[in-house]
Parts: C-alpha cells; sequence; structure tokens
C-alpha cells in the first residue's frame, strides 16, 4: 500500500483538529443517550442531517449507540444486533430502513 503524501503542518492541525471534534460530537451523543434526553428517533434525525455533526453521527456503530442506551450493556447490545440480522460493523449511517424500523420498535421513545 503507498504512503499517503506528506500534508502541511496547517492541514494537519486542521485534520486532528476536525477528529477532536467528531470525537466531541459522538460522545456527547452517547452520553445524551445514556441520560434519556436524547432518544434512537432523534439521533437517526440528527444523524440524515447534512451538516458536519449530522455526518459524525452517522460514523458512529449502531453497536456503540445501543450499548449507550439505558439497561443495555455490550452482551444484550450484540444479542439484539443478532436479532435483527445488523452486523457488529454496522454504522448509523449504514442502517436500512427496515433495520432502523425494527430498533426503533425495539426502542420507542
Amino acid at each position: 500500500m503507498p504512503t499517503p503524501p506528506p500534508q502541511t503542518p496547517e492541514s494537519r492541525a486542521r485534520a486532528l483538529e476536525k477528529a477532536a471534534k467528531s470525537r466531541r460530537v459522538r460522545a456527547e451523543a452517547k452520553e445524551k443517550l445514556k441520560m434519556g434526553s436524547l432518544n434512537l428517533a432523534e439521533l437517526f434525525l440528527a444523524a440524515d442531517k447534512g451538516d458536519d455533526d449530522g455526518e459524525m453521527l452517522a460514523k458512529l456503530k449502531v453497536v456503540n449507540v445501543l450499548e449507550s442506551l439505558p439497561g443495555v450493556g455490550k452482551v444484550r447490545a450484540r444479542k439484539i444486533m443478532e436479532e435483527l440480522d445488523i452486523s457488529e460493523t454496522r454504522r448509523v449511517r449504514g442502517l436500512g430502513a427496515n433495520q432502523r424500523k425494527a430498533l426503533l420498535e425495539r426502542f420507542p421513545d
């Protein structure tokens, strides 16, 4: 695999800043899910927006989203994903309409 072209210090700083913002936005969303101030439907709506925050949320792994829901841990999240035939590597953006519907039926609030 060829190595990527060298970055200028400015472009590297911008990339690091963008990555830090992405981690912060995703962590805030998961924390809001844990506290119950954000539900799954609202997360999907936010991820569907075309803005920067929506793009960052769309890249969240579904298993991490489920683990952030109250009463759902690592084992239960994976069991739910297996029942709904959702791959463990699937991200919010990659969910199909039927998979989203099934998740929303399972977690209505």
